[in-house]
């Protein structure tokens, strides 16, 4: 005997959960180039011996389905604790939770422990291959002698109609010395600008359009006085009379490979360090013929000495920039997260690189609106907890983004916070014309500060850095490519959610869009956030049905 059900993807099965735990799915309305996820969750009861059984799809959606085993991972740290959550989590408490997509084993069949749930990952995607219509994916479960134990089918309504752009700027830092240190590579040696190569591919592909770009080793994460490993696109030479030239081909290649795997903006590295612009990024030269750090945490920020390598060097900069013909894909930091106890500091900052940088946006993720109020930035960064202020400004092109202290009442992607969660940020970009998202985490694997490299199999949260899931969205494969995360594949989701809120918007207005979702959601808002998976897909299925009504009027 087996115990299964198709259930949606915005549901996370635990190893103590039964299929009857969750709700079945049978049907789903489709774009022609959208990515439509399911699960199949599988135990054998308790008292039954385990078994090995085979997983077949059929029906005319199978050829453009594949599926992957859910793996549970070690969470030790959760969550911060009562003070940074709310009720809407799945789980609080150390344990096995459902996170990693791995491809299958055994020939496609899969171990069953008896009275342990087994999670199976099914993403269709057709990408325009299947005609308008009705559609059909059924999963068939079958035991060693080929006998049926269970079955199940997921109808499909492909409306003839494909998804956009979803339209804004993505960026989720790229941390490029993470992957030379994990698959132990030298930085930028042909092996490591493969597996850029691959990280990168994996990035596009699941939406994001824009690259954290290591002119210097960012100042991120870094314990005061410590180092992150050297990753520095640009080549710097002192030179005897006090000038510095500046080389670039490093940068040049960065900039191609990162087009060719279909990047499209570029964010330069922060200019000064972390939570206050107080000193120097690790900037490496080669002086009287040797490599040598010029600059670093010992670095006054508001010195005259690095003040005047930026003048050297930004001109220098932008000229090159202006040369690839990328200047105007490209945006700029300070300090991440400054606060408003170093307004003076960041202030000083601004007014080293502004004549320099004056037709160029200056991003910076923040939380007190008085550095956008005073000029300071131009393009703030808001959290999303943090946002009302600057919506209530009318701020043009406004961003948001999210880490590890936004674990209350808004969108998140923690792995013990359910996957609905993780996909509200859709619909509520889309209400509120979001034109960009920050995250700070795509393939971070160190502990606080860097002191450490990490495992991420094995840590998930940094050695109790921040929440587990916050730090990194894809997990390092043995061949340098990525296997995913089941909230990289809903994160996804959100994205395609907000690409067809805006084709729904183009045919039937944005008003009678909105107007649509929160008749069936309520009012969004950024800490508001679906308490169910009914209500997400609700949503999604409101729009769908919009959709459907308007092409069949064209």
């Amino acid at each position: 005997m087996i115990e299964s059900v198709l259930t949606s993807s915005l549901e996370k099965g635990f190893v103590d959960q039964a299929p009857a735990d969750f709700s079945p799915f049978s049907s789903a309305i489709m774009l022609k180039n959208q990515h439509l996820s399911c699960q199949l969750m599988l135990r054998v009861p308790a008292d039954e011996k385990g078994m090995r059984v085979t997983l077949t799809l059929g029906g005319s959606a199978a050829p453009y389905a594949k599926w992957y085993n859910v793996r549970q991972i070690p969470v030790l740290f959760p969550t911060y604790g009562h003070d940074f959550t709310d009720d809407n989590y799945l789980r609080k408490t150390p344990g096995l939770y459902p996170d990693l997509l791995e491809p299958p084993h055994y020939r496609g069949r899969i171990q069953l422990t008896s009275g342990v749930l087994h999670s199976v990952w099914i993403t269709i995607a057709p990408e325009g291959k299947l005609e308008a219509g009705e559609h059909t994916l059924t999963v068939r479960i079958t035991n060693d002698k080929d006998e049926e134990l269970a079955a199940h089918t997921l109808t499909l309504r492909m409306i003839d109609a494909s998804l956009p752009e979803h339209g804004m700027i993505l960026t989720q830092w790229f941390h490029c010395d993470c992957l030379a240190s994990y698959y132990q590579v030298p930085v930028f040696s042909e092996r490591h600008w493969e597996i850029i190569g691959n990280y990168l591919r994996t990035a596009v592909e699941y939406g994001q359009n824009m690259i954290l770009t290591p002119l210097f080793t960012p100042p991120l994460d870094t314990e005061v006085g410590g180092e992150r490993l050297t990753v520095q696109l640009v080549d710097v030479t002192l030179n005897a009379d006090g000038s510095y030239s500046f080389g670039y081909d490093k940068l040049d290649r960065w900039v191609a490979l990162c087009h060719a795997c279909g990047m499209r903006y570029f964010e330069m590295s922060h200019l000064f360090t972390q939570w206050g612009a107080a000193h120097a990024p690790k900037i490496v030269a080669r002086v009287n013929g040797e490599e040598k750090r010029i600059f670093g945490w010992d670095t006054d920020a508001a010195g005259e000495e690095y003040a005047a390598f930026l003048k050297a060097f930004l001109p220098s900069l932008v000229e090159h920039l202006k040369a690839l013909g990328i200047d105007q894909n490209c945006k700029f930091h300070l300090s991440d997260e400054p606060n408003g106890g170093c307004v003076e500091q960041y202030r000083h900052a601004k007014a080293v690189v502004s004549e320099a940088l004056a037709d160029y946006e200056i991003m910076d993720a923040l939380s007190s609106f008085d550095f956008y109020r005073d000029g300071l930035v131009s393009l703030p960064i808001p959290g999303s907890d943090h946002i009302e202020p600057f919506l209530e400004a009318g701020v043009e092109g406004l961003w948001t983004y999210y880490c590890c202290v936004q674990g209350k009442g808004v969108s998140n992607r923690f792995i013990a916070m359910p996957s609905w969660r993780n996909r509200a940020l859709g619909m509520q970009c889309f209400k509120y014309d979001i034109a960009g998202f920050l995250h700070w985490g795509f393939n971070f694997y160190n502990n606080m500060y860097s002191v450490d490299a990490i495992n991420p199999y094995l840590d998930t949260e940094g050695e109790q850095q921040v929440p587990a899931g916050d730090s990194f969205m894809v997990y390092p494969a043995p061949d340098g490519t990525t296997l995913p995360s089941i909230r990289l594949m809903v994160f996804r989701e959100g994205l395609e959610d907000l690409a067809a809120m805006k084709l729904c918007a183009e045919k039937k207005g944005k008003a009678a869009v909105v107007a649509a979702m929160e008749a069936v959601f309520g009012d969004i808002r950024f800490d508001r956030c679906p308490t169910t998976s009914e209500q997400m897909l609700f949503v999604r299925a409101a729009v769908d049905a919009m959709l459907q009504s308007a092409c069949e009027e064209d």
